[in-house]
């Protein structure tokens, strides 16, 4: 009798009528909604009942295809927060529901609303600051474009996260920010005309006065960026992001406008950290090199599974853990892998996604940090078509594709964010 009452209470809730205000109305709220709302980066709400039943058999389509939510690490390759992907469950149970003709349910058992966080997902941000006026890139070819955008602080602040608005997401590649305290910036923005200076291949500022080898590591790169796709996640508590005293944000923008053009005044959202910071996060790419150790990346016309590796070796002394990483390919990327190889020769997988997306980018942030002693080896591996089946291959005729910042160049990139064992902040 002990053992009927626990299989009679399973039964029932295995045939249970799965409903919007008990079932469903969670997952939306954990699993949609962060981009399924207002003035966000999806082009629909997911909000009420109203707004996910006119979608459902939208959703159950995308559902079950994989195609939504977009989650693309793959399971079983790093354990990372925020992971807003399906379970299996979850799944049956959006299929059950629409096959039900997406049954309301008892308002009483909707979950409390989600706080209106405005256009900012994270809430207001401590600082906002963004391009003095707006600025219109060519059609019909990239243009990278450094902003300079001054703060005004007289001492060091340590930042927790950082999100980017773009003004029209149509045209804005991606955008990077470097931080610059020499006013080399604004003299390069005060040289040509309108807002902003040229930037192709980086902010030409130089390193901060008190580079050390993790600051050049990071090539300059200061409060991390966005590319499409990107969610802004905190950072774990004693972490963060150092923004010196006076320092220029170095805001450069990728535009691609091929099929037209508009205004953008892209804005940038500050979150300090609100305990006490022991390490920084450092950005350290990882590249293929040629023999002389320059990035060098070659994709054969009509290739259709090429692959190009890379690996890295953590320098002697600079043991550290990884916080998060990067992944960043172009348009022909089919799959982007990474792992680290221990001193015992065991691989632990770092990330893998298996289906590339350029419009769904992101920074991945573990669980746990990994630990990468020094001699530790960073493997890179990434996978292309370059051939006509592939329908977002740019060229027509197909030619060989080249290292390089252009939108239809392409890329093999992981920005690993590492904290450094033996620093300490005081």
């Amino acid at each position: 009798m002990k053992l009927l009452l626990p299989l009679l209470m399973f039964a029932v809730s295995c045939f249970a009528e799965v409903t919007f205000t008990r079932e469903i109305s969670r997952i939306v709220q954990t699993k949609c909604a962060h981009c399924h709302r207002p003035n966000d980066i999806a082009p629909f709400s997911l909000q009420t009942y109203e707004q996910v039943a006119a979608w459902k058999d939208d959703i159950l389509r995308v559902v079950t295809g994989g195609v939504m939510p977009p989650w693309k690490p793959v399971a079983g390759h790093g354990v990372f927060r925020d992971n807003f992907s399906l379970s299996e469950e979850e799944r049956n149970q959006i299929k059950a529901w629409v096959e039900a003709d997406a049954p309301p349910g008892d308002p009483a058992d909707l979950p409390e609303p989600l706080a209106d966080a405005g256009e900012w997902i994270l809430g207001e941000p401590d600082l906002v600051v963004q391009m003095p006026e707006a600025y219109e890139p060519p059609r019909g070819r990239d243009m990278y474009r450094c902003f300079v955008l001054p703060t005004e602080f007289n001492t060091t602040q340590f930042v927790s996260a950082v999100d980017i608005l773009p003004g029209d997401r149509r045209y804005v590649h991606h955008v990077i920010l470097f931080l610059d305290t020499s006013g080399v910036a604004e003299k390069l923005d005060a040289e040509e005309e309108g807002p902003g200076y040229t930037c192709f291949g980086g902010p030409r500022t130089p390193a901060l006065p008190d580079a050390s080898l993790s600051s050049l590591l990071g090539n300059g790169i200061g409060l991390g960026g966005w590319a499409p796709g990107t969610r802004p996640r905190l950072l774990p508590d004693g972490i963060g992001m150092q923004l010196p005293p006076k320092a220029r944000i170095v805001m450069q923008i990728h535009y691609y406008a091929r099929g037209g053009t508009a205004p953008d005044q892209t804005k940038v959202g500050i979150y300090f950290a609100k305990s006490k910071v022991e390490r920084r996060l450092i950005f350290v790419p990882i590249v293929p090199l040629d023999s002389r150790g320059n990035v060098s990346l070659t994709i054969p016309a009509g290739a259709a599974e090429h692959e190009v590796k890379s690996e890295f070796i953590v320098p002697p002394l600079l043991d550290a853990h990884l916080i998060n990483i990067f992944p960043h390919m172009h348009l022909l990327g089919r799959q982007i892998r990474s792992s680290a190889i221990r001193l015992n020769g065991k691989e632990e997988p770092l990330v893998f996604i298996d289906n590339w997306d350029f419009n769904w980018q992101g920074a991945y942030t573990y669980v746990d940090p990994i630990a990468l002693p020094a001699f530790s080896r960073i493997k890179l591996s990434c996978t292309y078509d370059n051939t006509e089946n592939n329908p977002r291959n740019p060229s027509n005729p197909l030619k060989t594709i080249h290292w390089g910042e252009g939108t239809e160049d392409e890329m093999c990139l992981v920005f690993l964010g590492v904290t450094f064992d033996r620093e300490r902040l005081p």
